[in-house]
């Protein structure tokens, strides 16, 4: 027999929210690896082989490996957001030069997953550009089916230059 529910002992928030953390993995120490310069930027290029470099549009391949999955096995949302950054930035590159920008915003929406060993195609086109602004968008489709998994868009500001 159960207990009437004004009986039964509730779940403890601040239990299941650290047991969460555990399964993920935060109380773990990082390997020394980790701790390199630019470690973040090195694991996010070796995901991606860029396809085709013309003005305004940038198409890569990105391969999900295992070390930018989520306990899911599923590609990890920031790896997402950090993938939509470098390439729309080059993007921008692509049309406005070597200029120095600074991301204004960026939002990306996650529509379906990626899995582990799937190819996935970025596609990288710019929206607008104007003389001290470029708007980029990014997608992220299955290559074997096209199905569009993420979308992104980025705002980047052209860096003025100081006289002195």
């Amino acid at each position: 027999m159960t207990a009437p529910p004004e009986q039964r002992q509730k779940p403890d928030p601040l239990a299941a929210t650290e047991g969460f953390f555990r399964h993920l993995g935060l109380f773990e120490t990082l390997p020394e690896s980790a701790d390199k310069k630019d470690f973040f930027s090195d694991l996010i290029r070796s995901i991606l082989n860029v396809d085709r470099v013309e003005p305004g549009r940038i198409t890569c391949t990105l391969t999900v490996r295992s070390t930018v999955t989520n306990p899911y096995n599923t590609l990890h949302g920031g790896a997402v957001a950090a993938v939509a950054e470098m390439v729309s930035l080059a993007c921008a590159k692509t049309a406005a030069g070597d200029k120095d920008f600074f991301l204004g915003e960026s939002s990306t929406a996650y529509l379906s997953a990626a899995r582990l060993n799937e190819d996935v195609k970025v596609d990288a086109s710019i929206l607008r550009q104007g003389r001290n602004v470029v708007v980029t968008s990014v997608d992220f489709r299955t290559k074997k089916t096209g199905k569009l998994l993420f979308t992104s868009r980025s705002t980047f500001y052209i860096m003025p230059v100081s006289s002195l």
